[in-house]
């Protein structure tokens, strides 16, 4: 009789206390703590995991440090601040926090019944290095957990708290070597809190697709490059992050001059023993200083992205030659629309990316995405539209005005990536098969407008190698300065920025220059087209002709 009252009493407590087993459920020992998360429509999460300690005080521009472990169990069901920046009007995927500086944070999602070890894909967020964040609902991975693997995000730090540099704090060197880089640096410790920890939510350490787009899919070829992260994935996905190639400083002396900068905008003086201690007092308002997509800011420059300082990062270009780089497989593509239009940057940049890959015997799966949701009512799929439909989050990108076919279109590319992300290969049953590419074969998958999958030789490939071609002859030629040489370039050399400013001084002025630093007027001048008229660009051109001319 007391036998059955135990079991009584037991099963009314469970009844009367559910929340008990689903804390049970959540709960899981880290190597900083203990962790609680969330269940919800068959998938566990935790969000707001630390994975360094607060980048604050001494600690700002310094790379990441470990967290200090924690007594008891620490709530994780709520998304940390994203990282410190000024919001945009128009960010395809506004942020769900209110910015901070500490925001070295993981979110984890899993599914609830799942069994083994599971594959791990890690997001890498956009936004010119100075924008995004991991909190926003189209970044959720409930969806794609659904689908047998595990979903891990994180915050990296923007603008100058991501990159900075100051000659006191180089000849201080405090990280061994470690100097500027700090964005890219918090990456590369979040993987490497991935790797310590993952097995822990009841994921494989051992197999890990790092994905990214835009900044993020630069980001992904740096970690690709990076001596310091190659053995952290196994697989990597570039979303509309070109070649890898960014328009900014190109060594540390560069990064450094960039911060003197920025220390006399604030009247401290950067020769001053005091500097960096007067830069560490400024308030992260005013470190940020106004900057976002949108605003670099007048006067000289006083930000910048990342940088080959050899020791986080390298050259690209010496890398990918040499073979000094992760071979793993990659998925690399662009949207029809996409920033730089169709022989620009980012689409011909992925096209080039490719190719270089494949040279080194690396299985590489190239792409176009060109479907426009219903509700768009334009052609052209624009920087970033593909994210939903990779993340299986359409419904929650356009609420009530989602179609059945934006749904359909969503579930079938977001069974490649979930493939790729299993096998490293996207390829599988009732899939149209999607050929690795190769320069002889130009192969791609384009997600079609009409929402069909094609594998086809790239319809662009032509005027893409054409557009290179025209670059190189005006180079060759010593006509350096024309419609096909990057804005940035132009805006740097002081005969060529007055010429600019002399026949397009709206544009030169705009507080959005700053985005059209890497593109040509060719590739630009079709989404500003009252703006650069074919008359105003060939004036220009003609008068960029009559500067002296430049060595290659």
């Amino acid at each position: 009789m007391r036998g059955k009252l135990i079991v009584l009493l037991s099963a009314a407590a469970a009844v009367a206390l559910p929340g008990a087993a689903l804390a049970q459920s959540t709960q899981i020992k880290i190597d900083s703590g203990t962790i609680r998360g969330s269940e919800e429509e068959g998938v566990l999460s935790w969000k707001g995991v630390p994975f360094a300690q607060p980048p604050l005080g001494e600690l700002r521009w310094r790379a990441p440090q470990p967290v200090k472990a924690w007594q008891g169990v620490r709530e994780t069901t709520q998304y940390s601040n994203d990282c410190m920046q000024i919001p945009f009007g128009g960010d395809a995927a506004p942020l769900g926090t209110t910015p901070a500086e500490d925001c070295l944070y993981a979110n984890v999602w899993r599914p609830t019944a799942a069994k083994g070890k599971l594959p791990v894909m890690v997001w890498i967020y956009g936004g010119g290095f100075v924008n995004g964040g991991a909190s926003p609902p189209t970044y959720a991975g409930a969806n794609l957990a659904r689908e047998g693997i595990m979903f891990v995000s994180f915050n990296y730090r923007l603008g100058r708290f991501g990159t900075f540099a100051l000659p006191q704090l180089t000849a201080s060197n405090p990280d061994q070597g470690r100097l500027g880089n700090y964005g890219t640096m918090d990456q590369i410790a979040a993987l490497e809190w991935v790797k310590r920890n993952i097995a822990s939510f009841g994921g494989d350490p051992a197999n890990v697709t790092i994905i990214g787009e835009s900044a993020g899919g630069m980001s992904v070829h740096n970690l690709l490059t990076s001596p310091l992260s190659q053995k952290l994935f196994q697989r990597a996905v570039v979303m509309s992050g070109g070649n890898g190639r960014t328009e900014g400083a190109k060594s540390l002396a560069e990064v450094e001059t960039i911060g003197q900068n920025f220390a006399r905008r604030h009247s401290i003086d950067p020769q001053s023993p005091d500097a960096l201690k007067s830069l560490r007092a400024l308030t992260a308002e005013q470190v940020t200083d106004g900057l976002s997509m949108m605003s670099r800011g007048p006067g000289p420059e006083t930000v910048t992205g990342p940088f080959p300082d050899g020791k986080v990062l390298v050259d690209l270009d010496e890398a990918y030659a040499a073979g000094r780089f992760a071979k793993v497989p990659v998925i690399i593509g662009a949207t029809s629309a996409d920033i730089g239009g169709r022989s620009g940057f980012m689409v011909a940049g992925a096209r080039e990316a490719s190719g270089d890959l494949a040279d080194q015997k690396v299985p590489v799966w190239y792409y176009r995405f060109s479907y426009v949701a219903d509700s768009i009512g334009q052609p052209g799929a624009q920087h970033a539209a593909e994210i939903p439909y990779f993340f299986d989050n359409t419904a929650i990108k356009y609420g009530s005005a989602t179609t059945p076919k934006d749904v359909k279109v969503g579930k079938q590319v977001s069974k490649y990536l979930v493939n790729f992300v299993k096998t490293g290969n996207p390829n599988g049953a009732d899939l149209v098969q999607w050929p690795q590419f190769t320069r002889a074969g130009d192969e791609m998958m384009e997600f079609t407008a009409q929402g069909s999958t094609v594998a086809q030789r790239d319809p662009w490939g032509a005027e893409i190698d054409n557009e290179k071609k025209r670059v190189a002859e005006a180079r060759a030629t010593g006509h350096y300065h024309s419609l096909v040489t990057p804005i940035g370039t132009m805006l740097d050399d002081p005969a060529a920025n007055e010429v600019l400013k002399r026949h397009l001084p709206d544009f030169v002025s705009s507080p959005q220059i700053g985005m059209a630093r890497g593109m040509t007027f060719n590739a630009i001048k079709g989404y500003l087209p009252t703006v650069l008229t074919d008359e105003k660009l060939q004036a220009l051109d003609a008068d960029l002709a009559k500067l002296p001319r430049k060595t290659p």
